[in-house]
This record gives structure tokens, C-alpha cells and sequence, in this order.
């Protein structure tokens, strides 16, 4: 098909549940085309960046929560941006799933939802009709992304051209301020990432480090991915960013 010829595929409408939202003290506002319960069924839902305030997202939009759950049962594909996640992940669709959002989020997003298995170095993830992306620009990654999914690669190919955006990057971590999770309650995991952010700089062994510790090699590991999500050795790793 030629580019001149394409047909308009699909209609993007904002959707809500309430009327007109305004901003930072009025600065602007945001009105959406119709309330989330006129829509009936759709092929795509993209949820925004929330504020910083992802409790208080999570209580106050339980209306649209529920109405995402029963989006996905019909056959809905569901895209979050940034943290958006947290939204997303509210609902339990990412239970068990791999998603990603903003690295400097990361921390937060494994207490509230310790089920989601979350790739916080990730740029975008796609996981049975579910599509979260990591922070700030990199939503136009997940866009090129989900032109591609919906239609082909040309005009994806194409977006990428028209708005010069990097098409194969699929990492952040590139980005990413390493800051190791501490907000757990395994002590003997905190003593070891103490000791690796200290010591990063000299030969580290993992091995001594969990007899140090009274801890055997294969449960230090098992223990130490659990609290931080990483590997001790990534963990060394990412101390040394």
C-alpha cells in the first residue's frame, strides 16, 4: 500500500472519569473525550505517568482499575508509561509478569507489588497483550513499538526517521543513578550491600564474603536476589557505575 493511501486505523480519544482535570495550579488542564464507562471495548489502552504520589494514584482511580481488569478479560491490550505501572500493576495483571517503569521508581514499585517481577534496566516489556516502558522520553520507544505491533515495521521504521528516534535502544540502564534497594527486613542482605558498596573497589569475593557472613553460598545468593533483585555479583557491578 502506498504511504498516500493509508487509511485512518484507528481512533485515539482520551478517556476519564471525570471532566475537565486541571494542573499545577491551573497552568493546564486536560479534558477528557468521553468517560472510561462509554467505552465498551477497544483494542488499546495507554495509561500515562502518574505523580509521585503512587499511593494515593493507586486509591483515588479504583473506578479505573476495575475498569482496566475488565478491559484485559475482553481481549483489551493494555500500555503503561513510565510509572504508570503502578496503576497497571494495581490491577493485578502484572502478577508474575515482567514490567518495567522509571529506574529512579524501582524501589517503591518492588515494595507496593513484590509479585510483578520488575526489569528496571529494561526499556520495554511485552508480556500476554501488556506493554510497560521505562521513564521520562522513552515513552516514544514504546509508541514506535506498539506502530510496529498494531501495524507494520515500514511506517515504524518511518516514525523513527520523522521524529529521529532510536529504534533498537532497549535499555536504560544507561541512564540509571544505582541506588540498591534497602527497604527490606533481611539483615544479613543489608551487611552484604554495605560491604560491596564500600569495598567495590577491591577484589571482592563473593564466596568469602557469604562465610563472613555465616551464610551458606547458595542460600546468601537466594536470600540476596530476594531482598535486592540482583545478583551479588550484579549488585558489585552496578557499585562500581
Amino acid at each position: 500500500m502506498e504511504r498516500n493511501t493509508i487509511q485512518i486505523s484507528f481512533k485515539i480519544e482520551l478517556v476519564g472519569t471525570s471532566g475537565d482535570v486541571s494542573f499545577h495550579q491551573g497552568l493546564f488542564s486536560a479534558k477528557p473525550h468521553t468517560n472510561i464507562l462509554n467505552v465498551v471495548n477497544t483494542d488499546l489502552i495507554i495509561i500515562p505517568s502518574l505523580n509521585h504520589n503512587y499511593k494515593m494514584a493507586v486509591d483515588e482511580n479504583k473506578l479505573l482499575i476495575k475498569w482496566l481488569i475488565e478491559q484485559y478479560k475482553v481481549g483489551t491490550s493494555i500500555a503503561s508509561i513510565c510509572t504508570g505501572a503502578f496503576l497497571l500493576a494495581s490491577t493485578g495483571l502484572l502478577d508474575n509478569k515482567s514490567c518495567s517503569t522509571h529506574w529512579s521508581a524501582a524501589d517503591e514499585f518492588r515494595q507496593m507489588f513484590p509479585k510483578v517481577r520488575l526489569k528496571s534496566d529494561k526499556l520495554i516489556t511485552d508480556e500476554g497483550g501488556i506493554y510497560t516502558n521505562g521513564g521520562a522520553y522513552s515513552f516514544l520507544n514504546l509508541i514506535v513499538y506498539l506502530v510496529e505491533k498494531f501495524y507494520d515495521r515500514q511506517t515504524a521504521v518511518y516514525c523513527t526517521k520523522v521524529f529521529q528516534i532510536d529504534i533498537d535502544r532497549n535499555l536504560q540502564s544507561e541512564f540509571s543513578i544505582f541506588n540498591g534497594h534497602k527497604k527490606h527486613q533481611d539483615e544479613i542482605a543489608l551487611k552484604a550491600q554495605l560491604h560491596l558498596e564500600e569495598n567495590y573497589k577491591d577484589k571482592v569475593s563473593i564466596e568469602r564474603l557469604a562465610s563472613k557472613l555465616n551464610v551458606g553460598r547458595r542460600n546468601f545468593d537466594r536470600r540476596f536476589i530476594k531482598a535486592t533483585g540482583f545478583t551479588p555479583l550484579n549488585y558489585l557491578q552496578k557499585s562500581k557505575n
